[in-house]
Formats: structure tokens, C-alpha cells, sequence
């Protein structure tokens, strides 16, 4: 799990440093010029930018988390694919198990994208079409 936490972490930071990137320059410098300090500026201007620009990709890692963290089961943890492959094992029914782990990874995925993207379109209702 720390190794998954540590990958993920790592893509969720190059994320959000791609989000701030994307904001441009002349918001820092706005807010620099109106006398906001450096993390004032960063607080308040730079990061409700860059937040909207970052949410697609940030729904990604996190569908992206939950799938593979599968890959647990090569290190003998037992996880959801990792249980579903014994239980197809042992009882030789092959359709039932996957079937069941591929609802579970739906239950977890589905709702998870539906409120990234009520969250996108609320971030979305000030924009200029």
C-alpha cells in the first residue's frame, strides 16, 4: 500500500505543478501588483485556477488508483481480483467471481466519476462559452 501511496503521490504532484504551470504568469503578477504577498497570491488566485484545470486528470489517477491496486496481489495480498481469482479457483464457476469483482470495481469507479464531473461542471458555470 506504501508503494502504491508513493506512486500515486508522485503523479498527483506532477498534476498539480502541471496545473499551476497552466495558470499564466500575469495572474501572479496581477495579484503581486494589488500587494498580495507570494503565498497570498498562490492562495487566492493561482490555485482556484489551477484546480480547475487539474480536476480531469486528478479523476483519472484516482479511477487509475483503484484499478490498479490489482496489482497487490503479486505480493501475496489479498485484494479484490486476488480473491476472485481463488474463489474461480476453487470452486471452478469462472464467470461468477469476475463478474461480481468487475460490479464491485464499477460501484466504486462509477459514482466516483459522476461527482468528479458534478464537480467540473459547477467549476464550469462562470466560463465564457
Amino acid at each position: 500500500m506504501v508503494a502504491l501511496a508513493l506512486n500515486s503521490s508522485a503523479y498527483v504532484a506532477e498534476i498539480f505543478r502541471g496545473g499551476i504551470l497552466a495558470v499564466d504568469i500575469g495572474q501572479t503578477e496581477a495579484a503581486r501588483s494589488l500587494g498580495l504577498t507570494s503565498w497570498s497570491s498562490m492562495k487566492l488566485v493561482v490555485l482556484p485556477q489551477a484546480i480547475k484545470n487539474v480536476l480531469p486528470a486528478l479523476a483519472n489517477e484516482i479511477v487509475t488508483m483503484v484499478k490498479e491496486s490489482s496489482i497487490c496481489s503479486t505480493l501475496g495480498m489479498a485484494e479484490l481480483m486476488f480473491a476472485a481469482k481463488t474463489v474461480a479457483g476453487a470452486t471452478y464457476i469462472t464467470l461468477a467471481p469476475y463478474t461480481i469483482a468487475a460490479l464491485i470495481y464499477f460501484a466504486i469507479n462509477y459514482p466516483a466519476s459522476k461527482a468528479i464531473e458534478a464537480i467540473e461542471r459547477r467549476m464550469r458555470r462562470g466560463d465564457k462559452q
